[in-house]
């Protein structure tokens, strides 16, 4: 894209330029689209009607990528943190990644308070069913929203402009229309690159969906039909899955070699229990019913063993510890090497995170899902069980005698949930939205690369 000024007012942007540190040239030849620029920024031209091309600055630079999240839940800094990872590993220092909770950091009440007021809600379930669908309506969560922009917009501007983002990748619902209003209020729209990257597999908050985005990431089928009918068009939809980090997606594992690393039972299956990042849910109760159903009693001999992952649980961890059990058992806090654990047991026990769902299926674990959060998660059930990838209960009586059959008896069930967990599972996710994020800031025109302060007052010299 290109911007073009008559000629009397040539030596004024030169002047501009000059401040900036860019460089002026008069030339006839035509600059490079901005998909096929070199590192050396292009020249500025003239046209032989007197008009003046305004072309790459600074291309030589590496460009800002600023992740929005917040820790309302684990999945959306686990997704910032994947993106960023992936970035990375693919295009070096070509990007600088910074991941903020804007939110946190530059404003008020109630948005700097967002964590421990989800944290509340969550653990009074019911509070937080009527919290989200209350919302969904879009003249409800439009006026809420304007309201806060009314309070915090100076803020939230204050926040972007600190670090002069080309790319910024929203990873919350609460995380599109107060910045896009800033880049709109800037004149940045054309500058910056704004990308949304959906944390929820199926069942989402319609605040997900902004029509101002250039793309929007959906982890299913099912969630980009959401956004088409919530007003995205086709092309700013793209389909690649959830983010997950390249260390667990990419990760190369022998569960032979996995089980004597983390001192597992070579020979026995085994079960893997989670609670979430905050130990929730019904783990407790299950781990028990677990023992008791993995232990033959005909034979006096374990049937499986069992891992259980407590997360920052410190109570449901000692608790658990101070039981007698017939069967081999681990019990372990909050893990950082998730690929490791999961790459070591043939099924999962969880609640209907999605994080934790993609995870799974990219290690081809049959899942068991005993719980999930009312409105985001609630999809995730019918994601997982339509597609053969795992079943639905409550109650930990029949957890348990779903694994104990699928340990001994019903071992086809077993293998072909597996096989279809592989199916379903979008190990290469992360890399194809930060490819295409990539290829956006490529397609840019001359614009995007201009520094900020003369961006900033671009109009008013025009």
């Amino acid at each position: 894209m290109s911007m073009s000024a008559v000629s009397p007012k040539r030596s004024s942007l030169v002047s501009v330029f000059s401040r900036v540190g860019g460089s002026y040239h008069a030339s006839k030849r035509k600059c490079p689209s901005s998909s096929s620029l070199s590192a050396e920024a292009c020249d500025s031209m003239e046209d032989e009607d007197g008009t003046m091309e305004l072309v790459q600055l600074g291309a030589d630079r590496a460009k800002n990528v600023l992740i929005l999240m917040s820790d309302t839940g684990g999945g959306h800094r686990a997704s910032a943190e994947a993106i960023r990872d992936a970035f990375k590993l693919e295009f070096g220092d070509e990007y600088n990644i910074i991941i903020k909770d804007v939110w946190k950091e530059y404003t008020g009440w109630p948005l700097n308070d967002m964590e421990r007021q989800y944290k509340f809600m969550i653990k009074h379930v019911q509070l937080w069913k009527v919290a989200f669908h209350s919302t969904s309506p879009r003249w409800i969560h439009s006026m809420y929203l304007a309201a806060i922009a009314a309070f915090y917009a100076k803020e939230v501007e204050a926040g972007l402009m600190e670090y002069k983002p080309d790319i910024i990748i929203s990873v919350h619902p609460l995380m599109q229309h107060i910045p896009l209003w800033v880049l709109k209020w800037q004149g940045l729209q054309k500058k910056v690159i704004f990308v949304t990257v959906i944390t929820d597999l199926n069942s989402c908050h319609p605040t997900w969906f902004h029509p101002g985005v250039n793309r929007c990431y959906c982890p299913s089928e099912e969630v980009a039909k959401r956004a088409s009918l919530d007003g995205l068009e086709d092309s700013q939809i793209r389909v690649f899955g959830l983010p997950v980090r390249p260390s667990f997606a990419r990760a190369v594992l022998v569960k032979d070699e996995l089980r004597e690393e983390l001192d597992m039972d070579p020979h026995l299956p085994a079960v893997l229990l989670m609670g979430g990042g905050e130990g929730m849910g019904p783990v407790k109760k299950t781990a028990k019913a677990l023992g008791e159903s993995l232990f033959d009693e005909r034979l006096g001999k374990p049937m499986g063993q069992l891992i259980v992952i407590c997360g920052r649980n410190k109570s449901l961890a000692t608790t658990l510890e101070s039981l007698e059990w017939k069967i081999p058992v681990k019990i372990r806090g909050f893990e950082k090497q998730m690929e490791k654990w999961m790459g070591a047991c043939d099924c999962i026990i969880t609640k209907a995170g999605p994080g934790t769902i993609a995870e799974a299926l990219i290690r081809g674990l049959p899942i068991i899902l005993n719980d999930y959060i009312p409105g985001q998660e609630k999809g995730n059930v019918p994601y997982v069980v339509d597609n053969g990838a795992g079943v639905f209960t409550r109650s930990p009586k029949e957890t348990a005698k779903i694994v104990a059959e699928w340990f001994t008896t019903n071992t086809d069930e077993l293998k072909r949930m597996s096989e279809n967990a592989l199916k379903l599972a979008k190990p290469e996710a992360v890399f194809e939205i930060v490819k295409d994020m990539h290829d956006l800031a490529c397609q840019r025109g001359p614009l995007a690369n201009f520094p900020y302060m003369l961006t900033a007052s671009f109009t008013s010299l025009i």
